[in-house]
């Protein structure tokens, strides 16, 4: 345990640093890091062959989790978390010297981007991981990742980046999503989604009790197709502050479908069941 410790502090400044560039706060990073050593010492380290491209590959993870829970809550502005870190750390030189590493204009810039951008971004330009072992992270290809972090680092230097669709499209693209479910309509809905769109739900949206994952638009779609009966009563709605749909039972929402966008297409479909989770959400119907 000494050693697998002296091992894992070997590391720390590396993970502390991608965790604070990751999410923009001290005290969020120094969980993450936290959280990245819990799991170490849950995993048969003598399996791990590069122990330094394993942690990198947790604390990114770790830290992916929190920006989408961010998304989901409406994570109070940067300004504000920036503040709440001020003097957490036992060393508040090392927190000034990892701060003026970055910059605050940087942490703005990064807090713009998508979670899967700054993800690709940060690991590929800031801590040359590959894109190879990053895709998987963000569930994309390669070549995707590619492009994520390509977009990321033209908003970063100040370019024109093509700006993502506003909420008035977005309810379109949606409400055309949802028409097309409602008739089955195979064509269309491939015409709506990006090609390396990626669907989750949670083990309670589906009828084998387990978290469902699709990769792709033919089988996101083919999926979205044969869900015409539920998509029937399903509606509109503002989801945490974004356009998604709501299915309801007896006045109670029961499936919840939550849409991030690129290019104008629907990039991921977060399919939300879980009673627990359901609670947590800020729903307003649209009409």
């Amino acid at each position: 345990m000494d050693r697998l410790t002296e091992r894992f502090e070997e590391h720390r400044t590396r993970l502390r640093a991608v965790a604070y560039r990751m999410l923009g706060s001290v005290s969020e990073a120094e969980d993450a890091v936290q959280e990245t050593w819990l799991r170490l010492d849950r995993t048969d380290a003598a399996e791990i062959e590069n122990l330094g491209g394993w942690l990198t590959t947790v604390v990114a993870r770790v830290c992916l989790n929190v920006l989408r829970s961010r998304d989901h809550r409406r994570e109070e502005p940067l300004d504000d978390r920036l503040a709440e870190s001020i003097d957490v750390s036992a060393d508040p030189a090392a927190d000034a010297v990892l701060a003026d590493s970055v910059g605050l204009a940087m942490l703005v810039v990064l807090d713009t981007l998508a979670p899967a951008e700054r993800l690709a971004f940060v690991l590929h330009d800031m801590f040359a991981v590959p894109f190879d072992e990053i895709a998987p992270l963000i569930d994309r290809t390669p070549a995707a990742a590619r492009q994520l972090a390509s977009r990321a680092r033209r908003r970063v230097q100040g370019r024109s980046v093509a700006t993502e669709p506003d909420v008035a499209r977005r309810r379109q693209v949606v409400d055309a999503y949802l028409t097309a479910a409602r008739g089955g309509d195979f064509a269309a809905l491939l015409e709506l989604l990006h090609p390396d769109v990626v669907l989750r739900a949670d083990k309670a949206a589906g009828p084998s009790r387990e978290p469902i994952f699709l990769r792709g638009a033919n089988v996101v779609a083919r999926g979205a197709a044969a869900a015409s009966v539920r998509a029937a009563v399903t509606q509109l709605a503002l989801v945490n502050g974004g356009i998604g749909l709501v299915m309801a039972d007896e006045g109670r929402p029961s499936v919840v479908l939550a849409f991030a966008f690129v290019d104008g297409k629907i990039s991921e479909i977060d399919v939300i069941a879980d009673r627990e989770r359901l609670v947590g959400l800020d729903l307003v119907m649209v009409d």
